[in-house]
C-alpha cells in the first residue's frame, strides 16, 4: 500500500528523494506522462454519485468564489437546506456562475482515496488528508494565501493556472499562524508561473504564497489537493514533556517564580532550565514522543480492518499476513511487549513477538511452529482484522 501510493504521488521519484523532498521545503511541480493516472483516484462522477447522498451537507461541502466582496467563502445558506445538506437546486446554478466546489476530507467517504491516503501515512507517519476542487472555466477559488501544511496538488482533469511564489511568506507556518491579506502582499514579479495539466503533481510547502486559476473556455478543472499533517518540534517537545513528567521528578519541581526579580538567581534558573531541557532532548524524550505521535496516527486516523463483514473460519494451512492498511507498532513491556494499534493493546509473549515478525512476511499459522497456540494466537488477530490472508 505505501509503495502504491507513493509511487502514484511521486511518479519517478525514489523513496529517499521523496523524504529529502520533505526536509528541504522547496516547491516542484512533476510533469505527467500518463495524463489519466489519477482517474483511479476520482472522477466528477464520483462527486456527482457524492452530491447524491445524505452525506454531502456542510462543514464537509463548500463553495468559494474570488470575485465575491470580502471573504472568497460562499455563505452556506447560498448552496444548503436549512439543515446544512446540500441543495443541488442552489448549487449548481452557483458552479456554473463561477464558484469552485470544495469537498474536504474525502478521503473518508471515497475508498480509492482512503487507500491512497492510508499508504502516504504509512510512508510518513502522520496524517494525510485530501480534499477536492473542482472549478468551472473562467474561475479562481480562493485568492493568494498560504497552507498551514505541505500539500500535494494532484491534477486530475482539466488544466489549471497556477502561480506560486519564491519567497515564503512565513517559514514553517502552522494551524497558529494567522492569516492576513494586509500583511502578506506577495511580488509579483517573484511568482512563478505553473500550468498543471491531467496526471501533473505540485508540491508546495507550508507557508509559501500560491493561488490558482482555470482559463476561460475548456473544462473544469478536477483536483486533488493532498496534506500532510505532519507534526513539529514545538509538538514533539511538548509530547515527551508531558510523557516525562510521570517519571522525571525534576520536571515536577516548582518553577520559581519569586526569584526572577533577584538578578543574583537568574543564572541558575537558566542552568536548570537547561539541564531539565536536556532531559526532554534525551533519547528517551525522543522515543517518548514518537510512540505518542504512532498512537494518536493509530487512534486519530479513519479505521480500516483488515477484515470484512463475513470472513470465512481461519485454517492452519492459510498464509496470513498483517493487514497492510491498520496501523500498529510494538512496544517493549516488561519481559514481552505489545502489539498497539487503534484497539485494545495485545500483550506479546517473546514467542509470540516472534510469530509477529513472521507474520509481517506472510507465513501460515503451521509455519510459525507453535501447534495450536500459533493458530489460536493469528485466529484472534485476525478476527478483529489485523490479519490478512495472503
Amino acid at each position: 500500500m505505501a509503495t502504491a501510493a507513493f509511487e502514484l504521488a511521486f511518479a519517478g521519484l525514489k523513496a529517499e528523494d521523496g523524504l529529502k523532498l520533505r526536509e528541504a521545503g522547496s516547491m516542484r511541480h512533476f510533469k505527467a506522462q500518463d495524463r489519466s493516472r489519477f482517474g483511479k483516484l476520482l472522477s466528477i462522477r464520483d462527486l456527482d454519485a457524492f452530491l447524491a447522498t445524505g452525506s454531502a451537507q456542510v462543514p464537509r461541502v463548500a463553495m468559494a468564489d474570488s470575485g465575491r466582496n470580502g471573504s472568497a467563502a460562499v455563505p452556506e445558506e447560498d448552496f444548503t437546506f436549512g439543515d446544512g445538506k446540500v441543495d443541488p437546486s442552489k448549487l449548481f446554478p452557483l458552479f456554473d456562475a463561477g464558484a469552485t466546489l470544495v469537498v474536504s476530507q474525502f478521503h473518508e467517504l471515497h475508498p480509492p482515496l482512503a487507500d491512497f491516503c492510508r499508504g502516504l501515512e504509512k510512508v510518513f507517519q502522520h496524517g494525510v488528508q485530501a480534499n477536492i476542487y473542482l472549478t468551472p472555466p473562467g474561475a479562481q477559488g480562493f485568492r493568494t494565501h498560504f497552507d498551514t501544511h505541505d500539500v500535494l496538488v494532484l491534477q486530475v482533469s482539466g488544466k489549471k493556472q497556477w502561480r506560486v511564489w519564491s519567497d515564503t511568506a512565513q517559514p514553517h507556518a502552522t494551524r497558529r499562524t494567522p492569516w492576513d491579506g494586509a500583511i502578506y502582499k506577495p511580488d509579483q514579479s517573484k511568482a512563478n508561473d505553473l500550468l498543471l495539466e491531467a496526471g501533473d503533481v505540485l508540491y508546495v510547502p507550508r507557508g509559501v504564497l500560491h493561488d490558482a486559476s482555470v482559463q476561460p473556455g475548456g473544462e473544469p478543472s478536477l483536483h486533488i489537493t493532498v496534506g500532510f499533517l505532519d507534526q513539529t518540534w514545538a509538538d514533539a517537545l511538548k509530547a515527551a514533556i508531558d510523557q516525562l513528567e510521570q517519571t522525571e521528578p525534576k520536571l515536577r519541581e516548582a518553577f520559581p517564580m519569586w526569584r526572577l526579580g533577584d538578578e543574583a538567581s537568574r543564572p541558575a534558573l537558566v542552568k536548570a532550565a537547561a539541564e531539565r531541557a536536556a532531559i526532554i532532548g534525551s533519547q528517551s524524550g525522543v522515543d517518548l514522543a514518537a510512540m505518542h505521535f504512532l498512537q494518536a496516527l493509530a487512534q486519530d486516523r479513519m479505521p480500516m480492518s483488515g477484515r470484512t463483514l463475513v470472513a470465512p473460519a481461519l485454517g492452519a494451512d492459510d498464509r496470513l499476513v498483517l493487514a497492510d492498511a491498520v496501523h500498529h507498532y510494538v512496544v517493549p513491556v516488561g519481559d514481552g511487549a505489545e502489539l498497539r494499534w487503534s484497539g485494545a493493546p495485545v500483550p506479546l509473549t517473546m514467542v509470540e513477538l516472534g510469530w509477529l515478525e513472521k507474520l509481517s512476511q506472510g507465513v501460515s499459522p503451521t509455519a510459525l511452529g507453535g501447534g495450536e497456540a500459533a493458530l489460536a494466537f493469528c485466529r484472534r488477530l485476525f478476527a478483529v482484522g489485523l490479519l490478512v490472508r495472503i
